[in-house]
């Protein structure tokens, strides 16, 4: 592979750490955003989350515009936002705000999951029944609000998002399974892969979308690219303190508890049983973790068998320091 057509770019969930605040996380975020920026990463996308004091993203609009005036050549965007949360209209707006204001750095991401658990979902939108056709209808309503081309008769008719800017922003739909890469396909949008939260199947639905892919007055050819969590470290003490911390973060989540943040001291002398330990077998395989030498060859072997030549990294550590570093240890590999 040329390793000078890949594209690195970042996925950030403002993790809190253990003895930082939520603002502090967020700051971090701000700072992680303008040191990508200066080493050339592509894209610089937040997430929606919420009902958890382990992650400070709840409002990627929010946020995006401020990471936007805080740096000069990232493309920033949403990672995304759920958006069966929120009314379409509502959505076109903050966006169309966001272009406004920063022409030509805005992608607008989506999700079709809730990023928190049904109860909260269900107080963010008391109208949303999870229902497959009702997301299909909201990405009809959202691409006729962004490009006004509302179907003549409809009540969408009638109603334009403001402020009507000169460009729009990208739609690209995040996925973790096939079906949501053939909504992409259908609607002529970017399609987003998330391997860091399912390994499995994603070559097979990045071809799918490719095969499928209808051209849109948004986007003329098929653009994919591969998500997946990512530590990059010189010292193999703290590629092994990571990898214990990330294999009891998956465990945590499959039991159900509560992501409050911690430590490898937290960690490390737990025991795990047969079919915890084969879990964590299973979930290495949404993670990269090792030297720079060994996460380079990982990775341009996943970046084969995806075909795909954008990588967005999700990197979360116990050190500040330690996140920046391995973005700075990624970027000399690719960039």
């Amino acid at each position: 592979m040329d390793l000078s057509q890949v594209k690195l770019s970042v996925l950030d969930q403002s993790p809190v750490r253990k003895g930082v605040t939520a603002n502090q996380a967020l700051q971090e975020t701000v700072e992680l955003a303008k040191f990508t920026d200066k080493l050339g990463y592509t894209r610089f996308w937040v997430s929606e989350h919420h009902n958890t004091t382990s992650l400070a993203g709840s409002t990627p609009e929010v946020l995006i515009a401020h990471l936007a005036g805080q740096t000069k050549n990232l493309r920033l965007g949403s990672g995304g936002v759920m958006l069966p949360n929120h009314s379409s209209l509502k959505v076109a707006e903050n966006f169309r705000m966001l272009e406004a204001l920063f022409p030509g750095r805005i992608d607008l991401g989506l999700g079709r999951a809730p990023g928190t658990d049904r109860i909260t979902a269900s107080l963010l939108n008391p109208s949303n029944r999870w229902a497959e056709q009702d997301f299909i209808e909201q990405l009809v309503d959202l691409q006729h609000y962004l490009n006004d081309t509302a179907e003549p008769g409809t009540i969408q008719e009638k109603i334009f998002a403001i402020p009507k800017a000169e460009t729009i922003p990208p739609m690209w739909l995040l996925t973790s399974s096939g079906q949501s890469g053939l909504f992409a396909a259908h609607f002529g949008m970017g399609m987003a892969f998330a391997h860091f939260i399912n390994p499995n199947g994603g070559p097979e639905a990045v071809k799918m979308y490719r095969d499928r892919f209808k051209p849109s007055a948004d986007l003329s050819s098929p653009q994919e690219l591969l998500a997946i969590f990512i530590f990059v470290s010189e010292d193999e003490e703290k590629i092994k303190r990571q990898q214990a911390v990330m294999d009891f973060r998956f465990i945590q989540l499959e039991r159900g508890g509560s992501l409050m943040p911690l430590s490898y001291e937290d960690v490390k002398d737990l025991s795990y049983s047969p079919a915890e330990l084969e879990r964590i077998q299973y979930n290495r395989r949404r993670t990269i973790v090792g030297t720079p030498d060994e996460v380079k060859l990982k990775l341009i072997a996943l970046l084969h068998h995806y075909d795909v030549s954008e990588l967005m990294a999700v990197t979360i550590t116990e050190d500040f320091d330690d996140r920046l570093q391995s973005y700075k240890l990624l970027a000399k590999t690719f960039l």
